[in-house]
């Protein structure tokens, strides 16, 4: 049995009621390699991959009849077109690199300069006109990617509100993990997740300030990488906070990763702390895809968060047992005795940060219904109240926040 919806055969599984049949997707799990070697004998072109995985979107990302994941947002209206051109470029000097042609989704806070929305998930930034491409944006162009759209998030990146519900957004409404949809897809990267690990794009891009590349791809069986702040420029995506924020690659498997983290790196004159990775970064770090690599390697055990679960421990010891076996050596326990001690100094850092970040970002928009973080907080104040009256509910109008 596999992911909620899913069995081997195609069949419908458990998980949140019953679940709707779903067909079998000749693209699942289908890797960069593949989907190139397949472009390279004519049996894809970007714009049959564009339009099946647009297809399979509609086929189980919707509420409406589907499987009812809800991981993407918005749908870019010109991948199409995009994807035709680059079959012709391909057709008459061969492809760019690794990822030509090949659909990736990425995090609705990451600015793209076309016809889609970049919003945090929020209402307030509906209409918002971003300046330009984020520097994520133009790698991903360069390198002749087609991005298909853009992912749901916990709204503000997760920063909203201490009472937030991990992959919910005003504009995207809840994401659902592909796993269970009765549970937790993670967040903030909760729409890039989901979407990727139930095989919606080949690729995927999520951002994190603490937690909200690894917890997602953890929730969603992939291999998530939060790059050192600065190898990636922040650049054109809503920022959190300057000293921890960054965006990074969720994909099916670890190579793929590696490929799409070289496709992200580079030196942005608009953000300086990408010119410390001047020299340093590389281009393919696939290439240190060893499968020997864990010979001499020295991997802590932090025995302090096991026991919450058996069936977790059990797999945990597994993958213990699995790292020995390629030649690792195991530092067991190796417990974090500082884990925790600098939350509230943290939290400080962030909080000053948030503002002073998000007013310089809002402030660089055009047409933009909010300017600051006091018009955000006023305009979800209003919000608040339209919802609440009426309905029965209980909608308390303090909202504290809680970092992701």
């Amino acid at each position: 049995m596999g992911r909620d919806g899913f069995d081997e055969n195609g069949s419908a599984s458990g998980g949140c009621g019953t679940a709707p049949a779903v067909r079998p997707f000749e693209l699942d799990e289908i890797t960069i390699g593949d989907l190139q070697e397949g472009m390279k004998s004519g049996k894809y072109t970007a714009r049959a991959l564009v339009e099946k995985y647009t297809a399979r979107i509609e086929e189980i990302d919707k509420a409406d009849g589907g499987v009812g994941l809800n991981s993407v947002i918005e749908l870019n209206p010109d991948a199409a077109s995009i994807a035709d051109t680059l079959d012709e470029e391909r057709k008459a000097k061969g492809p760019r690199g690794p990822l030509h042609g090949i659909p990736v989704l990425i995090k609705d806070n990451i600015a793209t300069g076309d016809r889609m929305m970049t919003t945090a998930g929020s209402l307030a930034l509906v209409g918002a006109k971003v300046p330009k491409d984020s520097f994520v944006a133009v790698r991903l162009r360069a390198a002749g990617a087609v991005i298909l759209g853009k992912t749901n998030l916990s709204e503000w990146a997760n920063i909203r509100s201490s009472h937030s519900t991990s992959g919910w957004s005003g504009r995207g409404g809840l994401t659902r993990n592909p796993y269970a949809r009765d549970r937790n897809p993670c967040g903030s990267s909760s729409g890039t997740g989901a979407g990727i690990s139930a095989n919606l794009a080949a690729v995927g891009i999520g951002t994190e300030t603490d937690g909200s590349i690894v917890c997602p791809s953890s929730s969603n069986g992939l291999a998530g990488i939060k790059p050192t702040v600065g190898l990636v420029s922040r650049a054109g995506i809503i920022p959190i906070a300057h000293s921890q924020d960054t965006a990074g690659p969720m994909c099916r498997t670890v190579r793929d990763a590696a490929i799409l983290l070289g496709v992200l790196t580079g030196v942005d004159p608009d953000d300086a702390a990408t010119s410390e990775s001047a020299g340093k970064s590389q281009t393919d770090y696939a290439q240190f895809c060893d499968p020997n690599g864990l010979k001499g390697a020295r991997i802590g055990v932090a025995r302090k968060y096991f026991g919450f679960n058996e069936a977790v421990d059990a797999l945990m010891e597994q993958s213990l047992d699995a790292m020995k076996k390629q030649g690792a050596t195991l530092v067991d326990p190796a417990d974090i005795e500082t884990f925790g001690k600098f939350d509230d100094t943290e939290l400080v850092v962030l909080l000053y940060e948030l503002k002073t970040d998000l007013n310089a970002y809002l402030g660089r928009l055009g047409n933009s219904p909010v300017h600051t973080l006091k018009e955000i907080i006023d305009f979800n104040e209003r919000i608040r109240k339209k919802r609440c009256h009426g309905s029965g509910r209980i909608c308390s109008s303090k909202r504290r926040r809680k970092v992701r």
